[in-house]
């Protein structure tokens, strides 16, 4: 199952509807890679995690927005794995983890594989920067300074919602951000 989901994720952002080019190996591959290292330390449900890690943000890919993603992301999910016959209560599972991934949204996070995702997307912001720059400069239409306060404040909001051990695998990748952006 896990690997037709990431087809399927992949197959989406090939898509020339898709917006935010490059967000398979750029983001997804990176925050899926997050979260199944903290299902490992937390020992999380590593099949809910990781599927929840591989459609979290399928709504942005699919549809062209980010404001809601969390929403259309959770009802796309559910929508493909009933289609694929997986079963209701892990969908409902995996629905949690998507719904809550968004610190802005400030949506409790009620299973440790709920905080293994929220917190991998964080993370996965630390592994890659310049897609960030990306982000606010090419698909946001930010100047370089409004950029950079952008990726500062996206970086500042993602250490403000990992859990304690996610941000004791990063902590390095913060400080160092912090003096460069400062």
């Amino acid at each position: 199952m896990i690997d037709e989901i990431r087809q399927h994720v992949l197959e989406q952002c090939q898509k020339d509807t898709n917006r935010y080019p490059g967000a398979f190996d750029e983001h997804f591959v990176l925050m899926v890679e997050r979260a199944k290292q903290l299902a490992e330390k937390l020992n999380a449900d590593k099949e809910i995690v990781e599927i929840a890690a591989w459609l979290h943000d399928i709504g942005s890919i699919v549809y062209g927005t980010s404001e809601n993603h969390h929403v259309t992301s959770s009802e796309y999910t559910e929508k493909l794995l009933k289609e694929k016959g997986y079963a209701s209560d892990k969908i409902e599972k995996i629905k949690h983890c998507i719904i809550a991934h968004r610190g802005s949204q400030d949506v409790p996070r009620e299973s440790v594989e709920a905080e293994c995702v929220a917190s991998a997307d964080a993370m996965s912001h630390f592994d890659n920067i310049p897609s960030l720059f990306k982000l606010g400069l090419v698909i946001k239409g930010k100047n370089l300074d409004e950029a950079q306060e952008f990726v500062k404040g996206k970086l500042e909001n993602s250490w403000n919602k990992l859990i304690p051990e996610a941000k004791e695998i990063i902590k390095d990748k913060y400080e160092a951000m912090k003096v460069l952006l400062d």
